[in-house]
């Protein structure tokens, strides 16, 4: 089992950054990949970033490449996703999720591909 923690979302304007935090526990961080996708009001749940098991690979969505960045701290168990020059487009609620099943595969961008679920943290950006 793998509890996870959203922290760090706000009321930011265009142009600003934020850092979000997600903060594991129950299980060693080192031992699941983790995602963090993002939810706007009447839209599908989308990938944003991933930062597997090993290595510390990572994979973002081609769109966002370059304005987030997404690393961890396993000595406070929390993987963070740097957000800079954000847009209004990025408003939304942001999920970080934990996959335990193929956490060394670098592209698994799918929902299901996720186990377990924090509660999520608004970010909103105005123009």
């Amino acid at each position: 089992q793998v509890h996870l923690v959203e922290s760090g979302g706000g009321l930011v304007e265009a142009g600003d950054s934020l850092r979000l935090s997600c903060e594991l526990s129950g299980r060693s961080i080192t031992s699941v990949a983790v995602g963090w996708f993002r939810q706007a009001p009447g839209k599908e749940r989308e990938f944003v970033a991933r930062l597997t098991k090993r290595f510390d690979n990572t994979y973002y969505r081609s769109s966002l490449k370059g304005r987030f960045t997404i690393s961890r701290d396993n000595s406070k168990k929390t993987v963070y996703l740097q957000m800079n020059n954000l847009e209004p487009e990025d408003t939304a609620v942001y999920f970080c999720a934990a996959d335990r099943m193929y956490p060394s595969v670098v592209a698994r961008t799918a929902t299901d591909h996720y186990t377990y679920w924090g509660q999520g943290t608004q970010v909103t950006v105005s123009s």
